[in-house]
């Protein structure tokens, strides 16, 4: 299999510190929980009124 070089842009970045990260993750989670809420906040379907069919 041949290898491609990837080139390097500067210096690499510094590990990110876990204070960093968690706050990141808990932005993303927020943001899907956010998206989540208005989801089953929007519009719901009827549900069948016949009393036979429940």
């Amino acid at each position: 299999m041949s290898q491609e070089a990837v080139p390097q842009q500067g210096a690499p970045a510094p590990p990110k510190g876990l204070l960093q990260q968690m706050e990141e993750l808990m932005a993303a989670l927020n943001a899907d929980l956010s998206q989540l809420d208005a989801d089953l906040s929007g519009p719901r379907p009827r549900l069948p009124t016949d009393p036979d069919r429940l």
